[in-house]
């Protein structure tokens, strides 16, 4: 087991580059076409939907934010993403207080992951709560956690946030020896520093990654990661040296937006058809990918095509990485490709699809643990088989 803390890493940086902290960005797509076959939108998932609208709108002020945010304090990173457009409780304009509807404002926000909208409006169920007990305000917060999970089954990382968010508020006991403002008050400041941990995970996972990025490697990365993309815009940043294979990601075109956001980076980046993967891997250095689940094996779900690309690297002797925030750890442990709900999206081909012909429409794929090489997380940089005991941990 080989593992390296995010603390080490941070403390021997420079002053300014302690001090930088690199704003999330928006993204660029047109909206996915769909096929005649498949007009019903209803039968797409929310995993799916909340993809294409967190990336249907063309914006390209992030690097100059990024740049903005130059000198300062990482500490006050997750308060300063949090105050902008922060949505006001429902109970302060005289409605009553929906936990999906916050959901969904924060949601709203194109650079904010899902999990983390949904652990900031759990932190907005305490503060617009009208409990007078800890007993009701735990079934409260409860209730308001099994309906952000019910709004879409399909997401493991909301599932995920969910719960470790819930084990984080409220797993001391210490709070059944104070008065109810207090314990309220302490279950408020838990809420927001899980907020501002979550927030700046992603900038961890990236400072952690740059030891293993160097000059002249070429790298593989598939579909459009936050994270990923935020380890190399780090690198690029740090005037290393590297090219980036994107593959094209159809058909949402993943690749597509990837390869823009490079482009802007002046990183050199080619664009591959999803089948040229095998074609291009002996120039290939290392391959990086995003997860929209890590489980308990080490093993990780992700956008389709993960595992194919995780079997050729791994044939080939090329290390696999992976860049995903603990709040993706899922209490879950698939067998194989069919043991995990489906995610659906919309397939447009072209061309009219025959009523007799059966279309694939899942959108994630299960990598089993032994395809990948390492985990970088907010945790540290972790070997597959040391998830389940950072789950334990996280849980505990």
């Amino acid at each position: 087991m080989w593992r390296r803390s995010a603390s080490f890493i941070l403390d021997n940086r420079t002053p300014n580059d302690v001090a930088s902290a690199s704003r999330p960005e928006s993204l660029a797509l047109s909206p996915p076409l769909q096929s005649s076959a498949m007009a019903d939108a209803d039968a797409n998932s929310a995993y799916y939907q909340t993809r294409a609208a967190h990336h249907g709108v063309v914006t390209s002020d992030w690097l100059a934010q990024a740049q903005a945010a130059v000198g300062r304090n990482p500490d006050d990173l997750g308060s300063v993403v949090a105050s902008e457009a922060e949505p006001k409780p429902a109970s302060d304009s005289g409605k009553p207080f929906s936990v999906i509807e916050e959901f969904n404002n924060w949601r709203k926000q194109p650079d904010l992951a899902e999990a983390v909208a949904a652990i900031r409006a759990l932190a907005s169920v305490i503060m617009s709560s009208e409990a007078t007990t800890m007993m009701e305000l735990e079934i409260e917060l409860k209730k308001a956690s099994d309906s952000l999970k019910s709004w879409d089954k399909t997401s493991i990382s909301l599932t995920a946030g969910c719960d470790l968010f819930m084990r984080f508020v409220t797993r001391t006991t210490a709070l059944e020896y104070e008065d109810f403002n207090s314990a309220k008050s302490r279950l408020i400041e838990r809420a927001e520093k899980f907020g501002e941990i979550s927030t700046k995970a992603r900038r961890i996972i990236a400072v952690l990654s740059q030891d293993f990025i160097f000059d002249g490697c070429t790298i593989l990365v598939h579909g459009f990661s936050r994270v990923v993309l935020e380890v190399l815009k780090t690198a690029a940043q740090s005037k290393k040296l590297f090219r980036v294979f994107c593959t094209e990601g159809r058909p949402d075109r993943t690749g597509l937006r990837l390869s823009n956001e490079l482009a802007k980076l002046d990183v050199p980046v080619k664009l591959l058809i999803d089948s040229a993967v095998a074609y291009t891997m002996d120039e290939v250095d290392m391959v990086f990918v995003g997860a929209d689940g890590v489980v308990e094996s080490g093993g990780i779900i992700n956008m389709m095509g993960t595992y194919q690309i995780a079997l050729v690297a791994h044939s080939m002797n090329k290390p696999v990485y992976v860049a995903a925030e603990s709040y993706k750890f899922a209490r879950l442990y698939p067998l194989d490709q069919k043991d995990m709900a489906p995610a659906l999206r919309p397939i447009d081909f072209g061309v009219p699809i025959p009523s007799k012909v059966e279309v694939e429409r899942s959108a994630r794929d299960y990598t089993p643990p032994q395809y990948l090489t390492l985990l970088f997380t907010d945790l540290g940089v972790l070997t597959p088989s040391v998830v389940s005991d950072e789950l334990i941990q996280l849980y505990l």
